[in-house]
């Protein structure tokens, strides 16, 4: 029950703030809100159906040695160059020579689509007779040592996956005589991305949604106010993916975007409603109007939604910092959702609220609660009291344990492999998939990741190119880890020299990477010494390698932009170093913790075969990057709405442990529902068939259950017992500069004559006139 003379009590003569007046016009307008909000979803809808964009995969980086490469083959031999694919022809019966007319005319048809720049038949000429390898030298195809297999190389202008999927029409109405003539037709390399089924999570996205009512209906105890969260939720998700779909006819959004977005989304819209209508309920319950307690809602939980979507947009768009367009725009993809999220819970809410007014706990199933308060002086403390009262006394016993546990879990990150996820990894339901086990068997792993090597001689004098080329052929015999590499030959105008290399290892396999990076240090610079020339490693293979590169190098930059900015918001909101500081140490272990799991399951492959992973896989590039960002915005939550309660009750009592103590009272039911909604909206998309949400799926999901249980049962109430009053201690001359945010609406600000004052360091357990900047003495400043 708030204290008369409390900002939130009756004895308040406060101004209403922005947010109070924003969340009661709400209510009292509901009709006309929710038509807003009806009209702006329809609308986006009806755009995106028009104007919107495709998703695609585009790894490429401007810049990078393979996109380098990429152009000189461009200029040189535009044949060459471009994008290849494969059309995989497998017969069981006979040799492919006895269909080479319709492999024939499979050829032509290919090479008179848009964008194809030319395709290449497995056959020799008619008369010719097949060349087998030499002896001792591994076959790379394009036909195989028996005659049964052989693929088409077919090298695009463009990225396939950019050409939609009613490009894909076209390659099959030209291999369909192959298929009539029972041959097996797959489609491997660029090709296979586009021939990918749609990713379709509507099953995950039921089964979160199942799990989520389940839950609210345990929390909240009436049908009405469990169906909110969700009803609000998917409003604004609904509306943020048209708006990412708008934007993708104008950017290129990966094919994982829509399904990052619409994850995060659904989370941080659920939480933040949740909290919301828990507080509106509480007030409800101390007898206040259904317009002013959704005002009340929102002026002082409202504050904390804001916050943490600031902070959550943040960790996002701080990943445009790598410099990677790809991981930025990812980022951006799933903040376009966390806004409209935001927008919905501070107005599309309290809109319902009020339009339901006391018929929020309509239809229960049993006895509706709200927030719990401190059990009076005299009775017997409940279970989280007792709890909180255990941690408060002995704090480095839990401390220790939940460090333990933490540690534990993170131990797997240290052997931690980033990579490219295969086409050998995806379901055998997957013509990529079968192309790649037909071109394993066929011709070697290697097979379906070659390597094109380049060398730009075009500023060689012509009398010295042969030299060069005698050279360079030299130096490429025999090169580690490469399982052959075809003789080097000019381009058509002499200019440049090109060669395939095929691995030894698969693409994903480590030992293609060290390949790489032997080629373009290495192999390639020996190649060209004395001469003016360059060497480059082109091809998808190569430009995967490097956008590896890029992303694990600016890995720590990202960390630390986040870090810091997260650091900086919780600093002004809370105005205390040290719970800053802890804040931003605790989501870091979090997030290590979670990155063990990952590895483990996917990169060890415990429990991966469960999953539907075949074998092991290493951990895609991007997704360390991904999780970072991800989880500590989502973390960021659970510790604004359990710090700002603390925060509340330390500026009314200046009594740290009981201050703790409480707010983990009020706060545990509300946090715990809204953690189980995100672990089991994160968890289900681990049903998924793509393997890159597999994996931000599970450290999604193992991340928010470690930091709803182990960071905020152990590790926060543990250090902020022992902290007590100089976890809110902030220099005087740190807290003159910051700006005022209140996360909870509940404090004014004090005169800054009396900040200074009291922002003496603590020299007690308890604060004295002059031992914090918060506490019952500025307070009683405040009202004289």
């Amino acid at each position: 029950m708030s204290l008369p003379n409390s900002p939130s009590g009756p004895g308040s003569r406060r101004p209403e703030g922005a947010l109070r007046r924003i969340g009661e016009w709400c209510a009292r307008h509901a009709v006309a809100v929710l038509v807003l909000w009806l009209v702006a979803l329809a609308g986006v809808q009806v755009l995106q159906r028009t104007f919107g964009g495709e998703y695609s995969d585009d790894f490429s980086l401007p810049g990078v040695q393979s996109s380098q490469g990429r152009d000189v083959l461009a200029r040189h031999d535009p044949e060459a160059g471009g994008y290849t694919g494969q059309v995989v022809l497998h017969d069981r019966t006979q040799p492919l020579a006895a269909v080479g007319g319709q492999i024939a005319d499979a050829v032509t048809d290919l090479g008179r689509l848009p964008d194809v720049l030319a395709a290449q038949s497995p056959l020799p000429p008619p008369g010719s007779p097949p060349k087998p390898p030499a002896p001792g030298t591994p076959n790379t195809g394009p036909l195989s040592a028996d005659g049964r297999t052989g693929y088409l190389a077919v090298r695009f202008r463009v990225p396939p996956v950019t050409l939609g999927p009613e490009y894909l029409a076209g390659v099959d109405r030209a291999v369909a005589p192959l298929r009539a003539a029972g041959v097996q037709v797959e489609y491997g390399g660029s090709l296979g991305e586009l021939a990918r089924p749609r990713t379709d999570d509507r099953l995950s996205e039921a089964i979160g949604f199942a799990v989520a009512v389940l839950v609210l209906l345990a929390g909240f105890g009436s049908v009405l106010a469990a169906g909110l969260p969700l009803l609000t939720a998917l409003i604004g998700v609904v509306c943020g993916l048209g708006c990412l779909g708008l934007l993708a006819a104008a950017f290129t959004f990966a094919t994982v975007s829509p399904t990052l977005a619409t994850m995060i989304g659904l989370g941080v819209g659920i939480d933040y409603a949740l909290l919301l209508i828990t507080r509106h309920r509480q007030h409800l319950m101390d007898g206040a109007a259904p317009e002013v307690a959704a005002g009340r809602a929102v002026a002082g939980s409202g504050r904390a939604v804001l916050v943490s979507g600031v902070t959550v947009v943040i960790a996002l768009t701080g990943l445009s910092v790598s410099g990677v367009g790809f991981v930025g725009k990812l980022g951006m993809a799933a903040a376009i959702t966390v806004v409209t999220a935001v927008l919905g819970a501070l107005t599309l809410v309290p809109a319902l609220l009020g339009l339901l007014g006391r018929g929020i706990d309509r239809f229960p199933v049993r006895r509706p609660v709200a927030e719990a308060h401190p059990a009076p002086d005299g009775a017997a403390p409940g279970g989280r009291r007792r709890y909180a009262q255990r941690v408060a006394r002995r704090p480095w016993w839990y401390l220790v344990g939940g460090v333990f546990v933490v540690a534990v879990l993170a131990v797997p990150l240290f052997s931690m492999r980033l990579g490219h996820i295969g086409d050998g990894a995806d379901p055998v339901s997957f013509t990529d998939r079968r192309a790649f086990d037909l071109m394993s068997s066929a011709f070697g792993p290697g097979s379906t990741g070659p390597l094109t090597l380049v060398i730009d001689r075009s500023e060689v004098q012509q009398a010295d190119r042969p030299a060069l080329a005698e050279q360079a052929q030299q130096v490429l015999a025999g090169v580690p880890g490469a399982a052959a590499v075809t003789p080097l030959r000019p381009t058509p105008d002499g200019a440049a020299l090109t060669a395939t290399a095929y691995p030894a290892q698969g693409p994903q396999q480590p030992g293609t990477t060290t390949l790489v990076h032997r080629l373009v240090h290495t192999v390639l610079p020996e190649a060209v010494r004395g001469y003016d020339a360059y060497g480059y490693v082109t091809g998808t293979t190569a430009g995967q390698v490097d956008f590896l590169d890029s992303v694990a190098g600016r890995l720590p930059l990202i960390i630390a932009v986040v870090v810091a900015l997260a650091f900086l918001i919780l600093l002004i909101v809370f105005r205390g170093v040290l719970v800053a500081v802890k804040a931003a140490v605790l989501n870091i272990l979090s997030i290590a913790a979670s990155y063990g799991v990952v590895v483990a399951v996917f990169q060890w492959g415990w429990g991966g075969p469960a999953l539907g992973v075949s074998g092991t896989v290493p951990i895609e590039g991007y997704v360390p990057m991904m999780m970072f960002a991800i989880v500590f915005g989502l973390s960021m939550d659970y510790e604004i709405f359990l710090l700002s309660r603390v925060h509340e009750n330390w500026l009314r009592t200046a009594d740290s442990r009981a201050s703790v103590t409480h707010a983990l009272e009020t706060t545990a039911r509300v946090i715990t529902c809204a953690a189980l909604i995100m672990v089991s909206l994160f968890a289900a998309f681990l049903l998924s068939d793509n393997i890159v949400v597999k994996m931000l799926g599970l450290g999604l999901a193992v991340s928010v259950l470690i930091d709803a249980t182990v960071v905020r049962l152990l590790l926060v109430p543990a250090l902020l017992a022992l902290l007590g009053p100089r976890a809110w201690w902030t220099p005087w001359w740190l807290d003159r500069v910051l700006p005022y945010v209140d996360a909870e609406g509940q404090a004014p600000r004090a005169p800054r004559r009396a900040r200074r004052a009291a922002a003496a360091p603590p020299c007690a357990d308890r604060p004295g006139p002059r031992s914090s900047n918060y506490g019952p003495d500025r307070r009683t400043r405040l009202r004289r």
